[in-house]
């Protein structure tokens, strides 16, 4: 057994999830959390809301409601989406408790003592209308380096340079479109020059396992050629106190955000070993050198997750080139793999709330099961380049994938055993077909997840369905409903027997991908239904004696091991309902109608 820790970026709290955002973290880290747990690891998956920054005050301010009101209310939206779309944290928190400031706090006080913190004299970019601060990737303009417009003011993502609001040619705020001022002010910068060698040789060994996406290990250690050290405090009044005299009484100086959120991941962490009723347990994940690390995110992160994160790890135990030893955490694990999805588009366009270009996730699981938004990813999301959402695709893949393959045979299979029999039959003697064709589902366990366990996802899920094809095709080509004689009903028996057990295999294989219908299929064919655990949300009070808010939270140790589970001839099968919906081809115009496309 591996502890595996499942990262999984934290959703910026400013408002809902639109679809583009889930599909970057949300199902991926999810898949590969319930297959794990299947494969016997001990996994721990966490996050939470992102809730302080420049823009949860902009947004507060436009909905009249303070910043820890549009928070609140945020939070339950986006926990409420995420477990209507089956995702199974073991703890999914926010940045707003008291634990989470603690733990940053520590984190920087570690960095800090070690000599990795180092206080200059910088320009803020400032809103000449608000006075407020801009946070540097509110700011757009021209690259200085590649001359690429569009560049943010913390990186280019054309050519992956690190970058200074002031640097850009032609500053503007992405807000209201002004140009910012440009004041002195004190910063505590992250020396990330010091930590440059340590970055850059454990990169050299991510790269040597051949693990990583190969647009991820380029882009992190193309960063680090022009590396700079990077300010991670910022003239704000909301967000976590700098733990030091002369900085924790000024109000208006907060850590960044960005430092901020990527310790959540270890203080989400350690929330949930206080809540288990063993503090220490967090440890087993992130001292053992052994344990395993997986961060979700879209590529947009990349820097935070492969450069300032693992720098501040490195500068906390003391690893770079100036020494230094770690405080009461002890040496933390690095990330294993930072697992980076690219971007999904919307009928050819970039999602924007602002003009309308979005689907919100509890918009869509509205209207459509959470399985066929959840295949659609797996299958056609942006695992390893951009993609695009369409309502036509959409549509295609749920009716010609999902329905007419799956659906149909879960349907036939269950329908045909009740007609014929009521119950799961015991077989006859098998026939070189029928150990064909039990041999294929059983090596899809092994071939499926080795895709998921190495992130090749869209691989895996096609995979999967081909061996439903298989399945199907076995089927059809056998016409069980003409086996009829009474002379024919031990071969009929026998075949019904091989499909329900290939139908089981494949529900166990596909659960990942589909847990609301892998429990229903267990269920159709006289299981509990119970065979993919579900999360949900409770209401808890802040561990000290902060406002209470809801987590989630689950139970996922009754999922069944990732093999083969023999079928019990005699269970009972009633007869079958459809387990997915099929969508009219009407769907398109109305969607697109939605969007005044």
């Amino acid at each position: 057994m591996t502890h595996v820790l499942s990262a999984v970026a934290w959703p910026y709290a400013n408002g809902p999830r639109h679809i583009g955002h889930v599909a970057g973290f949300g199902v991926p880290s999810d898949v590969f959390s319930r297959y794990s747990r299947m494969a016997g690891h001990d996994v721990l998956m966490v996050s939470g809301s992102d809730e302080h920054g420049t823009p949860i005050l902009i947004a507060a301010d436009e909905a009249g409601l303070s910043p820890q009101e549009l928070a609140d209310r945020n939070h339950r939206l986006i926990a409420e989406d995420l477990v209507s779309l089956g995702c199974s944290y073991d703890l999914y928190t926010r940045t707003t408790t008291r634990n989470h400031h603690a733990v940053v706090q520590e984190l920087f006080l570690g960095v800090y003592e070690n000599g990795y913190f180092v206080e200059q004299t910088t320009y803020g970019a400032i809103s000449p209308s608000t006075g407020r601060t801009l946070p540097d990737r509110y700011i757009e303009g021209t690259c200085p380096i590649c001359k690429t417009p569009g560049a943010r003011g913390d990186q280019c993502d054309t050519c992956g340079n690190q970058l200074d609001p002031a640097d850009l040619i032609e500053p503007r705020s992405r807000i209201n479109g002004e140009t910012p001022e440009f004041i002195e002010t004190q910063h505590f910068f992250l020396d990330l020059p010091a930590l440059a060698q340590a970055l850059g040789e454990w990169l050299d060994e991510r790269e040597a396992t051949g693990l990583w996406r190969p647009n991820v290990i380029r882009f992190s250690q193309n960063i680090l050629k022009e590396i700079r050290p990077r300010a991670m405090t910022r003239d704000i009044d909301w967000g976590i106190t700098v733990p030091l005299d002369g900085w924790r009484e000024n109000p208006t100086k907060k850590l960044y955000v960005w430092f901020d959120a990527v310790v959540g991941y270890l203080s989400a962490s350690i929330e949930w070993a206080r809540r288990s009723g063993d503090p220490e347990a967090w440890r087993q994940w992130w001292n053992d050198p052994e344990a395993l690390s997986y961060y979700f995110m879209g590529k947009d992160n990349i820097t935070f997750h492969s450069q300032i994160w693992p720098a501040e790890l490195l500068a906390y135990a003391g690893r770079g080139e100036k020494g230094g030893e770690p405080r009461e955490l002890g040496v933390l694990n690095l990330p294993t793999e930072v697992v980076s999805s690219e971007f999904l588009t919307m009928e050819g366009r970039k999602f924007s709330s602002s003009k309308k270009v979005v689907i919100y996730v509890r918009d869509l699981l509205s209207r459509y099961q959470p399985d066929a938004f959840r295949y659609f990813v797996a299958a056609a999301g942006p695992e390893a380049q951009d993609s695009d959402f369409t309502w036509s695709e959409f549509v295609r893949r749920t009716n010609d994938e999902l329905v007419a393959g799956w659906g149909n045979l879960v349907n036939r299979t269950a329908n045909l055993i009740h007609k014929f029999f009521g119950e799961i039959p015991a077989a006859g003697e098998f026939t070189e077909a029928d150990v064909a064709v039990l041999a294929a589902t059983e090596q899809a366990f092994a071939t499926v997840g080795d895709l998921i366990a190495r992130h090749r996802q869209k691989a895996a899920i096609g995979e999967a369905m081909r061996a439903v094809g298989e399945v199907n095709k076995y089927v059809s080509d056998h016409e069980p409903w003409k086996l009829k004689g009474e002379d024919e009903r031990e071969r009929l028996a026998t075949i019904l027997h091989v499909t329900a057990q290939c139908v089981a295999d494949l529900n166990l294989v596909l659960s990942p991908f589909l847990p609301f219908s892998a429990n229903a299929v267990d269920a159709a064919f006289g299981g509990r239904g119970e065979i993919a655990p579900m999360p949900r949300i409770d209401d808890v009070e802040d561990l000290d004696g902060g406002a209470g808010y809801p987590i989630i939270t689950g139970d996922y140790t009754g999922a069944p091991t990732w093999q083969r589970h023999p079928i019990a001839v005699g269970t009972p099968v009633a007869k079958p309902v459809p387990v997915f919906t099929k969508l009219d081809a009407g769907v398109v115009e109305d969607e697109l109608a939605r969007l005044g496309t």
